[in-house]
């Protein structure tokens, strides 16, 4: 183990420099950047309330997840590029699809969640599909149905959707397992990198099969941390090691690259370095872009999520509410400086009831506005 942390450490300084050596062309401050919020849930429940107030918010685009196996295919397809396949319940999806064009706001789909028929039957959404086909044809089936000119049996012509995300921080075990794989006594290797390289191109190459215009896909949306530990209890890879493997295992076809990069402790602002050197927060986001263009070029960076939790109703990782309203304002301001930042993505709207689960939101659970919400309503556009 102990010659196995040198290596990380190295591996590590050998990114960093190489980022920060990187040297991406000149380019504008990203002025036309995307300012939009995630919220997995309340498009879909409360939708009555929540479009109107997105577009309050001044909101030009939302994420939402696309649900593969939980939800859409739960059951294999015979014809899966064929959206009208009868296995497919597209029914939640559609309707978000119409409430959003209906105000004028964009979509960011994610593909995310393998179906158990597509995985070898092993439990959870969280892995590979055994053949990235599966994937492919799902992602083909997806970019068809929302087109623009998909007519669904009852004659409604369904709304465009042109971006998309390959799942949902493959670095972290929560999201793709394994993270990573023994080859022998002493080599490990990052094999959810290995993997997720495979997947995005299989999202990219589907999509962009349907051969419509202004179809974007973006890879990554990697979580800021990750402590390259192959043996540890939890164990991940962190954001910068994770590109340059997807570099080294093959990735060669996407059109833009996401990140989440959220803070690491309550006293940190949008400009507070952190401390470990395996974290890409936004205050050194500079070296992922960099490392970024180095591998790949002048590819775009969206941010996909971020936020600050506040105190209360989280007394250990929260910040309080004026706080989050200060620091999102910096934040925003931080990302539209920034040549390679076309997409920034508040999560939540509400805050999650549960206390494990997140409170980044401009409302309370219970439904309380925070300084937050004028905060971001009077973000530029």
């Amino acid at each position: 183990m102990g010659s196995k942390r040198i290596c990380i450490a190295l591996l590590t300084l050998v990114l960093c420099a190489a980022a920060a050596t990187a040297k991406p062309p000149p380019a504008a401050a990203a002025r036309n950047m995307l300012v939009g919020i995630y919220d997995p849930v309340q498009p879909f429940v409360n939708p009555g309330k929540t479009f109107p107030m997105l577009v309050s918010l001044r909101a030009q685009i939302i994420r939402l997840n696309l649900d593969w196996g939980a939800v859409v295919a739960k059951t294999r397809p015979e014809h899966p590029t064929d959206p009208s396949d009868p296995a497919y319940d597209w029914s939640v999806f559609d309707q978000v699809v119409l409430n959003a064009a209906k105000h004028k706001i964009q979509i960011l789909f994610t593909i995310y969640g393998t179906p158990r028929w597509a995985n070898g039957t092993k439990k959870g959404l969280n892995r590979a599909p055994r053949q990235m086909l599966f994937l492919k044809q799902f992602a083909t089936a997806a970019a068809k149905r929302y087109s623009g000119t998909f007519k669904r049996s009852d004659d409604t012509v369904l709304p465009a959707v042109r971006k998309w995300l390959a799942w949902n921080e493959p670095n972290n075990p929560v999201f793709l397992q394994p993270q990573w794989a023994k080859v022998n006594q002493r080599k490990f290797i990052p094999i959810a990198a290995k993997n997720y390289a495979r997947m995005c191109e299989a999202v990219w190459s589907g999509v962009h099969s349907t051969g419509l215009r202004n179809e974007v896909v973006a890879c990554g949306a990697t979580d800021p941390h990750g402590h390259n530990a192959a043996r540890s209890r939890r164990p991940s890879i962190s954001p910068l090691a994770f590109l340059f493997a997807l570099k080294k295992y093959g990735l060669r076809h996407f059109d833009a690259y996401a990140h989440h990069p959220y803070y690491s402790r309550p006293s940190d602002s949008p400009t507070t370095m952190p401390k470990a050197k395996t974290v890409i927060t936004l205050a050194n986001i500079n070296l992922l872009s960099g490392l970024l263009t180095k591998l790949y070029g002048n590819k775009k960076l969206w941010i996909t999520e971020y936020g600050y939790q506040t105190r209360p109703p989280d007394t250990i990782f929260g910040v309080s509410w004026r706080n989050q309203a200060r620091y999102l304002t910096k934040a925003y301001a931080i990302a539209r400086k920034n040549p390679h930042i076309t997409m920034m993505l508040w999560f939540l709207l509400r805050d999650e009831s549960r206390l494990s689960g997140w409170q980044s939101g401009f409302f309370t659970a219970a439904g309380k506005k925070k300084p937050s919400y004028d905060a971001f309503r009077r973000l530029p556009h």
